[in-house]
C-alpha cells in the first residue's frame, strides 16, 4: 500500500510539474557586485556574500541595504584570496578561503572568530586544499569539500579531524568533478557533480548516486527540497526515497537571466544570485504565464 501511494503521489507530482511549472514573479534588483561567488540567507534573513575580485565578505538585508563589509586580499584574519562558499546559521558565517587553503568563522555581525587550516598538518588523511564547499550538520559537524584531494572531511564542533571519505578508494561512490556539498534533513551529505548527486551518510558511507539528467553549476538543499542552477536556468527539485523530481521553473517580468551563480528560497521568494547582482521574484500562481 505504502508503494501503491509513493507510486501515485510520484505520477500526480510529474503530470503537475508538466502542466503547472511553479512561477515567481520579478521584484526587483540590488547590489553592485565585482563578481560573486556566494550567498547564504540565514534564518533571521540576513544575506552574507562573497566577491573574490576585491576578496569581501558582505553582509546586506534582504532589501539590498549594505550593513557590513570586511575582506580585502591578504592572510589575515579579515582578508581573503578567492572566497568559494559561504554558509551561516543564526550566529556565525562560515566562508571557504579558497586560495589560503582555510575555513574561516565569523559572528554573525562578521568579526573574526576562527579558522581551520590543515594543509600543512603531518598526517594525510586530515589534510584539505583549496576548499570549495563547506556546510554544518545539525549536530554541528563540519564538513569541507577538499578540492585538491577530491574528497570530503569531517570536522567535529571543536574542529577536531573526524574522517574524510568519497576519494578515490570509494569506489562508485568516489568523486570526479565536485561542485558543492550540501546536508539533508536527515545529515546525509549530498555533492554535486556536473550531472549527479552522490549521496553519504554522516559516517561517509556512500548511500545512493542520483542521476539529474542535465548538467548544474550549483545547488541548496533545504529539508526535502532543493534549488538547482545552470548558467541561465533555475530548478526546483524534491528529494523522495533517494530519487529527485525535477521542476524548471517559470521567471516572470524579467527578459533573460545570465551569469546565475546560485538561488536560494526564502520566505516564499527566489533570491537569484548572479555575477553582478541579486534578483528577488514572489511566488506566482501555478498557471501564471
Amino acid at each position: 500500500m505504502k508503494a501503491l501511494n509513493f507510486l501515485l503521489f510520484v505520477v500526480c507530482l510529474c503530470a503537475a510539474s508538466q502542466l503547472y511549472p511553479q512561477s515567481y514573479i520579478f521584484e526587483y534588483e540590488f547590489g553592485d557586485f565585482k563578481s560573486s561567488t556566494a550567498f547564504y540567507i540565514n534564518s533571521p534573513g540576513y544575506i552574507y556574500l562573497a566577491d573574490d575580485e576585491d576578496n569581501s565578505l558582505i553582509k546586506l538585508d534582504t532589501l539590498g541595504n549594505k550593513i557590513k563589509e570586511v575582506g580585502g586580499y591578504g592572510w589575515g584574519e579579515s582578508t581573503f584570496d578567492t572566497p568559494t562558499d559561504i554558509y551561516a546559521t543564526s550566529l556565525n558565517v562560515l566562508i571557504c578561503d579558497k586560495q589560503n587553503h582555510r575555513v574561516k568563522a565569523f559572528d554573525k555581525d562578521l568579526n573574526f572568530i576562527s579558522e581551520l587550516y590543515s594543509r600543512d598538518n603531518a598526517i594525510p588523511d586530515e589534510r584539505f586544499g583549496y576548499p570549495i564547499s563547506c556546510a554544518l550538520s545539525s549536530m554541528g559537524d563540519l564538513y569541507v569539500l577538499d578540492s585538491e584531494n577530491i574528497r570530503v572531511l569531517k570536522f567535529d564542533l571543536f574542529g577536531k579531524f573526524v574522517l574524510n571519505f568519497g576519494g578515490f578508494d570509494a569506489g562508485i561512490h568516489s568523486l570526479k568533478n565536485p561542485k558543492k556539498l550540501a546536508i539533508s534533513s536527515d545529515n546525509s551529505i549530498l555533492v554535486l557533480e556536473d550531472s549527479s548527486i552522490i549521496m553519504f551518510d554522516q559516517f561517509g558511507n556512500g548511500k545512493d548516486i542520483i542521476q539529474l539528467g542535465k548538467k548544474f553549476s550549483s545547488f541548496n538543499v533545504e529539508g526535502s527540497n532543493m534549488v538547482l542552477v545552470t548558467n541561465n536556468e533555475v530548478y526546483h527539485g524534491w528529494l523522495i526515497d533517494g530519487e529527485i523530481f525535477l521542476q524548471k521553473l517559470n521567471l516572470i517580468g524579467i527578459d533573460k537571466i545570465s551569469n546565475i551563480i546560485d538561488c536560494k528560497m526564502f520566505n516564499n521568494k527566489l533570491y537569484i544570485l548572479t555575477t553582478k547582482s541579486i534578483l528577488v521574484f514572489r511566488k506566482g500562481s501555478e498557471n501564471s504565464y
